[in-house]
């Protein structure tokens, strides 16, 4: 049997939920997707007093599998692409939705729509060799993910575009400074770190966290984030499947090669 693609396990009031595809960088697609947010439903029966995602391998996660979007014929890539990106969104809004405090353990390379993990988690410990970057303008794809449905209300419009439109990589130390992060450690440390956050939020009342995270996204801001995601998956979809997305994909393809 395959071995899954997102491990989950609960223990002591803590969920942890492991990308475990690390051979193609835990890139997403549909398999991956559709357990994540399997998993994150299962989380969200638990009583919890954390989540704790992370990842295998070298890569926390490098968004979408272009390879996966480029093996998709015309006609067929764009319900590839909604499937994906709806479940995507799912994702993202689960994690938004979960009473519990989100701690995002990452130890590589983060991008496309995979910053949108990050980006939902509440406490971010990163290691010194991993880094944020959009990397749509270069592929042909239509930001997703939360990078315009979350990425500009956390750290502010023009910086949120200045990083799309130039593909800038955020390095830890700009993303403590953004607020993305919480701490840089180095890779030794982040288990460490991340266990002390666990000590210390055990120790917490688990109403008063919930109610913090609560009131941290009312109705009003689910709401307006939910409809920033479907807007996202909406322009995607709108340039999937078009000349300049092809011969942008061709090229991402033949560089990585």
């Amino acid at each position: 049997m395959a071995e899954p693609l997102v491990q989950l396990a609960v223990e002591d009031r803590v969920a942890r939920v492991t990308l475990a595809r690390p051979e193609r960088h835990n890139a997403l697609v549909p398999e991956l997707l559709d357990a994540l947010d399997a998993a994150l439903a299962d989380c969200a029966r638990h009583d919890l007093a954390a989540l704790v995602l992370a990842a295998d391998g070298r890569s926390f996660s490098t968004g979408g599998d272009v390879a996966a979007f480029a093996a998709q014929p015309r006609g067929k890539r764009r319900s590839y692409a909604g499937a994906l990106i709806g479940t995507l969104n799912s994702v993202i809004l689960r994690l938004l939705d979960l009473p519990c405090p989100v701690i995002a353990a990452v130890q590589g390379p983060v991008t496309g729509g995979s910053c949108g993990l990050i980006f939902a988690a509440d406490l971010v410990a990163m290691a010194p060799r991993a880094f944020l970057q959009p990397y749509y303008v270069d592929v042909g794809f239509a930001p997703d993910g939360g990078w315009t449905a979350l990425l500009p209300e956390r750290i502010g419009l023009a910086q949120a575009a200045a990083i799309q439109l130039l593909n800038r990589r955020i390095g830890p130390d700009e993303a403590l400074a953004l607020g993305l992060a919480t701490a840089v450690v180095t890779a030794d440390a982040l288990e460490a770190t991340v266990e002390t956050w666990l000590a210390a939020l055990r120790g917490k009342v688990g109403p008063s966290l919930a109610a913090t995270r609560a009131l941290l996204t009312p109705p009003a801001r689910r709401a307006a984030i939910a409809d920033g995601l479907a807007r996202e998956r909406d322009r995607f979809l709108a340039l999937i499947e078009t000349d300049a997305t092809e011969a942008g994909m061709a090229r991402f393809l033949s560089r990585a090669a």
